[in-house]
C-alpha cells in the first residue's frame, strides 16, 4: 500500500547560479503568462482583432494579476500582520529584528487575483473601446483556466497550500516541511480540476458561436472553478483568514460562494446580457 504515497523530496528552484535562483513557482507564472498569450494571439487571429491590441492586453493581466493577487492575501487572509508590516505589501522582503531578508513574493491569493484580472480588463476595455467586456471574458477564461492549472503545480513544487492528513497509506508525504505523514495533494487537485475546465472550454470555444451567448462562457467559469476551489477547501489545511471571524466555512469557501453566485447570474443571462 505504500505504493500510493508519494515522499515529496523536490527542490523548489530549478537552477542556482551566485545570487540568481530559478524557481519552479516563478517559471509556472511565466509559462502560465507565455501560454496564455500565444492563446489569445490564435483566439484573436481567428476572429479577426488587431494583434496590436495584444501587447497592451498582455500587461493589464500581469498587473491585474500579480497586484490584485498580492492584496487578497493581504486583506483576505494576513490583515493582522500586514497592517503593521506595511512596507512588505508590495516589497518582497521579509522585516525582523536581524534586518530584513529576500523572500520574494510567496503570499498571493486565487480570489484576489480574480478581482484584480476582472478590473483591470474592464480598464483594458475602456481604453481600447472594445463593444463588449464579456466578449473578452468569455475567451480571457480559457487562459485563466490554464495559468491557474500551471501555478497549482508551482504550490505543490513549493510544499505549500498543502491538504490535510488523509489518515490513511495514500497521500503525499511533505519532506520539505520536515514531515512524515501523507496529506492530501489538495495543490494538484485543483490543477487537474482547472485543467478539465481548461479542455471543456476550449473545446466549447471550437463548437461555439460565442455571439449568441455572451458571457455564458464567464458564467460557467466562475461556477466550475469556484466550484473545484469550494470542494477541494473540505481537505485542504486551513490557511487562516476571514474563516477566523466568520467560522463554519473555510476563507477559501466563504470567498468563492460570491463568485459562484455570479456565475449563476451570468449563465442565466447570457441570451440578453450586454456589458
Amino acid at each position: 500500500m505504500d505504493k500510493l504515497i508519494f515522499k515529496h523530496d523536490l527542490s523548489e528552484s530549478i537552477i542556482s547560479l551566485g545570487p540568481i535562483t530559478i524557481y519552479w513557482y516563478s517559471l509556472m507564472f511565466l509559462l502560465a503568462f507565455f501560454a496564455g498569450y500565444k492563446l489569445m494571439e490564435k483566439i484573436y487571429i481567428k476572429e479577426n482583432k488587431d494583434l496590436k491590441l495584444l501587447d497592451p492586453f498582455l500587461v493589464h493581466m500581469v498587473l491585474g494579476t500579480l497586484i490584485g493577487a498580492r492584496l487578497g492575501e493581504v486583506f483576505f487572509y494576513n490583515w493582522g500582520y500586514f497592517q503593521n508590516n506595511l512596507l512588505e505589501i508590495f516589497l518582497p522582503i521579509k522585516i525582523d529584528e536581524n534586518g530584513w531578508n529576500f523572500v520574494g513574493y510567496r503570499g498571493l491569493s486565487s480570489h484576489g487575483a480574480t478581482i484584480g484580472i476582472i478590473l483591470s480588463i474592464i480598464i483594458y476595455k475602456i481604453k481600447y473601446k472594445y463593444e463588449s467586456v464579456l466578449w473578452i471574458f468569455d475567451r480571457l477564461v480559457i487562459v485563466v483556466a490554464l495559468g491557474g492549472m500551471l501555478v497549482r503545480i508551482g504550490n505543490f513544487f513549493n510544499s505549500e497550500i498543502v491538504g490535510n492528513y488523509t489518515n490513511s497509506n495514500f497521500g503525499v508525504i511533505f519532506l520539505n516541511r520536515s514531515e512524515n505523514l501523507p496529506r492530501h495533494p489538495a495543490q494538484l487537485y485543483e490543477s487537474l480540476g482547472y485543467f478539465v475546465l481548461f479542455i471543456i472550454l476550449y473545446t466549447m470555444y471550437n463548437k461555439t458561436k460565442l455571439s449568441d451567448k455572451k458571457g455564458f462562457f464567464f458564467g460557467f467559469f466562475l461556477i466550475f472553478l469556484f466550484g473545484v476551489r469550494f470542494i477541494v477547501e473540505f481537505v485542504k489545511e486551513s490557511q487562516g483568514g476571514i474563516e477566523n471571524y466568520l467560522g463554519l466555512l473555510s476563507t477559501g469557501q466563504w470567498l468563492s460562494i460570491p463568485f459562484m453566485l455570479i456565475g449563476l447570474i451570468l449563465l442565466i443571462k447570457s441570451n440578453s446580457a450586454r456589458v
